[in-house]
């Protein structure tokens, strides 16, 4: 009995180290430059990066994963299997020996998560609160799924534009949005989305979202950059609207496009069903 006490100890010990060892959190980006008017060569820059690489259709990828709450952080391992606009699944290992603690599937509508740890079947609708419940980011179902994959798509027209910065090496537009206000940060030397600003109508930043660490790669013949690591900060998110959330993403592989990728989710047998909406706790903690 004693010896399977240890044994315990060491393993938990195993978990919470994996969680905490070479934490890492979003490193901040000032945005300065000065006002210029927009060009017709800056006007086809933005059009370009807004596109997204619209041949990048699906990922499956491996990377290290941080997020870090007002009461909580946690280091995990995650595959991350995105098809593009449809739907996304995470299989969350953590410690030092890898062992899967969740399996997280989002439709465009619907959220299921298995719980291994507890044995719960968590399910509800995808909606923000759910979200930030389950990875502590409240963004929406849209934009985590395209900054999972690490290639957002910037839907808003020329014509939204409200004024254009140039920096040592960067662009950065001003758009006028439904909710407020976007700052779409391009970097002028490789052609890429470098960060992204949004802000709500009282001109407070709500989402902040950094790319870094750009790779080549080639996709139906032609040679497109996507970043490796991925930065996302969610502001005044809660329950009670104070403090930040944070999700950092580095991937450590990664196959684009792969043919017959199916992200279907199994469920389990024997598991507790729970209503996502009473669930308060991330599942694998």
């Amino acid at each position: 009995m004693k010896r399977k006490g240890m044994l315990l100890l060491f393993i938990f010990m195993l978990l919470l180290g994996g969680g905490c060892a070479d934490f890492r959190t979003v490193g901040r980006q000032e945005l300065t430059g000065e006002q210029v008017t927009l060009s017709a060569e800056q006007a086809a820059l933005f059009r370009e990066v807004a596109k997204a690489s619209p041949g990048i259709e699906s990922l499956d990828g491996y990377a290290d994963v941080w997020i870090k709450t007002p009461k909580r952080q946690n280091r995990v391992f995650c595959n991350i299997r995105i098809n593009r606009g449809h739907e996304a699944r995470l299989i969350v290992t953590a410690g030092l020996l890898g062992w899967p603690v969740a399996d997280m599937f989002f439709s465009t509508d619907s959220l299921y998560v298995h719980d291994m740890i507890n044995n719960r079947l968590l399910i509800g609708s995808n909606n923000d609160l759910n979200l930030e419940k389950i990875i502590g980011v409240n963004s929406g179902f849209p934009l985590l799924s395209e900054t999972l994959l690490g290639v957002v798509n910037i839907t808003e027209p020329l014509s939204a534009i409200r004024s254009v910065k140039q920096g040592s090496e960067t662009l950065i537009f001003t758009l006028a949005t439904r909710g407020g206000s976007k700052d779409v940060v391009i970097n002028s030397s490789n052609r890429t989305l470098s960060a992204l600003l949004i802000k709500n109508s009282q001109g407070k930043p709500t989402t902040e979202i950094h790319f870094k660490n750009y790779e080549s790669i080639v996709i139906n013949g032609l040679s497109t950059l996507v970043p490796k690591e991925i930065e996302m900060v969610l502001y005044n998110s809660g329950a009670k609207g104070i403090g930040e959330n944070q999700l950092v993403i580095a991937y450590d592989e990664r196959v684009f496009n792969k043919s017959g990728s199916s992200l279907r989710f199994s469920m389990p047998k024997k598991a507790k069903v729970v209503n996502l909406d009473d669930a308060g706790i991330l599942p694998w903690m």
